[in-house]
Formats: structure tokens, sequence, C-alpha cells
């Protein structure tokens, strides 16, 4: 029987490539996300291969999350794979000059609602004792970097929960790790500052960054590993950086 996986933040970057990557491979989607359009569209495309249901939900409504949850169809109610891909960073200033906004949509995003999706699909994982959870960090939550502050301590935290996931859940024969990426070319850069294309390209140029396909084949990977065989914690960078500050864009 093909295994059901449940992805957040698969309308774009690395949920979309994810999403297409396991449907070519046989699983059973869920792909969830805020932008209905996107979803429908994806549907379309991946239907050809697979079964797929969209759940239309901003992570931050955590009453929205639970009744995505709660009325997913039959034939989807049994998620085996847990993606908490969604996440966001918004704006890139020193701690004294930062938003309130950006910082309550980092951490409302990036922490409370991975939060809230999981809490409303780990309890059938442990009524069942089996289940496999992946959780998207970053660099940022592995070290600190200039005008990083918030977005890096919701990494950080995303980090923490990722280990305190595994520990508690361990007794219930339940996977989790996390995928911690360096830069990747996503829209990513285009979030962070609020829509200035020009200003997020300049961030991929001059080296090949990631790629949302890359990111993709390594999530794929891990949740093909046999069930004895948990994959706790895996930093990816591109060839041209080394740290979050260092790039070689002579690559």
């Amino acid at each position: 029987m093909s295994k059901t996986a449940f992805i957040t933040g698969a309308t774009s970057g690395i949920g979309e490539a994810t999403a297409k990557l396991l449907a070519n491979n046989g699983f059973n989607i869920i792909i969830c996300g805020r932008r209905q359009d996107r979803l429908d569209a994806l549907q379309k495309e991946l239907s050809k291969t697979t079964n797929v249901h969209t759940c239309s939900f901003d992570v931050r409504d955590k009453d929205a999350v639970f009744q995505a949850v709660d009325h997913l169809p039959e034939n989807f109610k049994k998620i085996d794979i847990l993606i908490n891909n969604a996440g966001n960073a918004h704006g890139l200033d020193p701690i004294q000059k930062g938003s309130l906004l950006d910082w309550d949509a980092m951490l409302d995003i990036n922490v409370k609602g991975l939060l809230y999706v999981s809490k409303a699909i780990i309890p059938q994982m442990v009524e069942r004792n089996e289940g496999h959870i992946i959780n998207i960090g970053s660099i940022a939550g592995k070290e600190v970097y200039p005008n990083g502050n918030v977005y890096c301590a919701s990494k950080y935290a995303v980090d923490a929960i990722n280990q305190g996931m595994r520990i508690d859940l361990n007794a219930h024969g339940i996977r989790v790790g996390a995928i911690n990426p360096g830069l990747v070319e996503t829209e990513f850069s285009e979030v962070r500052f609020k829509g200035d294309k020009k200003r997020a390209d300049t961030v991929y140029k001059g080296y090949k960054a990631l790629q949302a396909e890359d990111i993709a084949k390594i999530i794929h990977f891990v949740v093909s590993m046999p069930t004895h065989v948990n994959i706790a914690d895996l930093t990816v960078y591109p060839t041209a950086q080394a740290t979050a500050g260092i790039l070689n864009k002579d690559l």
C-alpha cells in the first residue's frame, strides 16, 4: 500500500518540488498552502500519477489547521509522513531596527505553525506506533549571522523542537529528523525583501545555489530509508558556501 505524505508550504519552492518527486515515486500526497489556485494547479498535475488531496490554510491559524486535518477524506486520514516545510523570513535588519510585524510572522509561522500542524497529526502516529516526521530547518538554526537575529532564533527553535520530538516519540517508534539547507534558490529571498525581486535576485548571483529539487531528492532519500534507519539531522550547503557568511562567488 502506498504511503501518504502531508506536506506544508507546498505551493512553491522545496514543498512543491518535494510533492512532485514523491508523487512520481508512488506516494499519495496531501499538499497544503495558502494559495488555493496554486494548490489546484499542482493537484491537476500530480493527479496524473498518484492520489492527491489539497488543504488550503495558513499554519498560523490553529483552528484552520486542526479543521483541515480532522476533515481529511477517509483515504487520506492515515498520514505516514509529515513534512513540516512551511516557513519564512521577513526582513534583514539589526535587532534595534527590526519590525514587530516581521518578528511575529517568523515566530508564528516557523515555530508555532510547525507545532500546530505537528500537534494535529502526531496523535495518530502515536496510536499506530509508527510514522516519520521531517522538519525543514536551516543553517540559521546552527549559526547566527549578522541581522539574522529573530529569524535565526526561530530556526534554533525548530532545531530544539526536532530534538525534543525525537526524544518524546522514540518510545512510539516514530522517526524524527531535520534537514537544514544553506542558500536555496526559491521565493525565500523575495519574501524576505518584501517583493523586491531585484534585491532578491542578487542573493543568488555569481555562484550556483542549491535548488529546491536538490532538497526534494534528499527528502525522498530520507523517507525511503528502511524503518530501522533514522536520519536525525542533516545540514546541506551549496558547494560555494562554507558557512552562513562565507560564500565563494568565483565558483
